[in-house]
């Protein structure tokens, strides 16, 4: 019997479905959480229109390099190199792959903190969890690692239910998230830069574009991957908005200050009731387990493409030595630092956030350069529509991260 079109459709969907709502997603990691916790617990409602134009900006960024590798069938860095030389792209992997590394800590920070709440000490928790992470890279293939990311993707709905059993003022949270706020205060501004430096950042434009092409995705996918993208901005942005409103209709209401998402995660037992504490928690150890895999990844990638080396989980450790090596050396050292005492956790998963906000703009640069290169997109470069918010997301980082290092110096 034959299919109807529109079961086809599904079907290729369905096959095409992968880097999009798997990079999104990896965004709502430990240091995302934890940025997301703290700005609800302090500034209650006021920080959820910024999820309106992240929504647009992201998407744009994002199908700018599922459209890249699909047109040129390399990663990002390898164009960057081969475009600009390999003295830039050195440059900028050196402050990308320090971020990387500091992103990789906070994961296993967060590995660390959800499971306290579980009663299971750090040191079981983290040397187990890195076990698995670099067992399901180095061991597995490219669709089996990519249904396992996929249902920790599926896994992020604990925050909505976390968040509805929060039982917040559903009026205030539509109209804050359609109503503009805006603070000339260094802590509001640090924390809008940690906002947008965590959902758009700069990693994310690396792995999503060597997904592409280790997916095999081409042109004739193009569509179909667009929409694979729209589902995971959705999705991440979704997931955010619910963790700030849970603690702000909990631990803001009440006045509770907070550092992190484990302090998120215990507060919620008396305001909200244990199941929606255990399952913020819960929601932590996945995000944070899931992104421990993602991260040292998309840095491998990068390292990988910049200098030419052959990578990509399909490949065997003999056939890409430097690639599995890259990746055992970055879960290994995020997983020992986190076993040091009295590490300050904290610091670390918030001024990671920041740092990705001020690394942002330089990655935007090179993207717009080469997706508006008509000899490398030919048909395929970028509409004045999307060029025009491109430009806006960096012109706009830019300015805010002036900001903040003016702020810091003349408070």
């Amino acid at each position: 019997m034959k299919k109807p079109a529109y079961i086809k459709k599904i079907i290729i969907f369905l096959s095409i479905l992968g880097p999009g709502v798997i990079t999104a997603n990896v965004d709502n990691d430990a240091g995302g959480i934890t940025t997301y916790s703290v700005a609800g617990a302090t500034f209650g409602y006021q920080m959820l229109w910024v999820f309106i134009p992240m929504i647009i900006a992201l998407f744009v960024v994002q199908e700018m390099g599922v459209r890249m590798g699909a047109v040129t069938g390399k990663g990002l860095a390898d164009l960057i190199r081969e475009k600009y030389g390999v003295r830039l792209i050195l440059f900028a992997m050196l402050g990308l792959v320090l971020s990387s590394l500091g992103n990789t800590i906070a994961e296993f920070a967060g590995i660390a903190a959800s499971m306290e709440i579980f009663k299971i000490n750090k040191y079981i928790s983290v040397p187990v969890s890195a076990l698995f992470v670099w067992w399901l890279i180095v061991k597995g293939t490219y669709k089996r690692v990519e249904r396992v990311f996929l249902i920790a993707s599926a896994l992020y709905l604990s925050y909505i239910i976390s968040g509805v059993m929060a039982d917040p003022p559903w009026d205030v949270v539509l109209k804050e998230t359609v109503t503009p706020h805006f603070e000339f205060d260094s802590h509001y501004l640090a924390m809008l830069i940690g906002l947008v430096g965590t959902t758009i950042a700069p990693w994310m434009q690396f792995y999503i574009q060597s997904a592409v092409v280790e997916k095999g995705i081409s042109v004739n996918d193009y569509k179909l991957s667009r929409l694979d993208v729209l589902v995971g901005v959705i999705m991440v942005n979704v997931v955010a908005i619910f963790i700030v409103v849970a603690c702000a209709a909990t631990l803001h209401k009440n006045g509770i200050a907070i550092e992190s998402a484990q302090d998120a995660a215990s507060a919620l037992m008396p305001l909200a009731g244990r199941w929606a504490s255990e399952l913020f928690a819960f929601g932590l150890f996945n995000a944070s387990l899931f992104a421990a895999s993602i991260l040292p990844l998309s840095t491998a990638y990068l390292i990988c493409e910049a200098l030419g080396f052959e990578g990509g989980v399909d490949k065997t450790w003999e056939e890409a030595p430097v690639f599995y090596w890259l990746y055992t050396f970055l879960v290994v050292t995020g997983a020992g630092i986190i076993l040091i005492p009295d590490l300050p956790l904290i610091p670390i998963m918030i001024w990671t956030q920041v740092i990705n906000g001020a690394l942002l703009p330089l990655v935007l640069i090179f993207m717009l350069n080469l997706i508006n290169d008509r000899d490398l997109m030919g048909d395929y470069v970028n509409s004045r529509a999307f060029n025009l918010v491109a430009w806006v997301t960096t012109v706009i980082m830019i300015a805010l991260t002036a900001f903040l290092v003016i702020m810091s110096i003349f408070p």
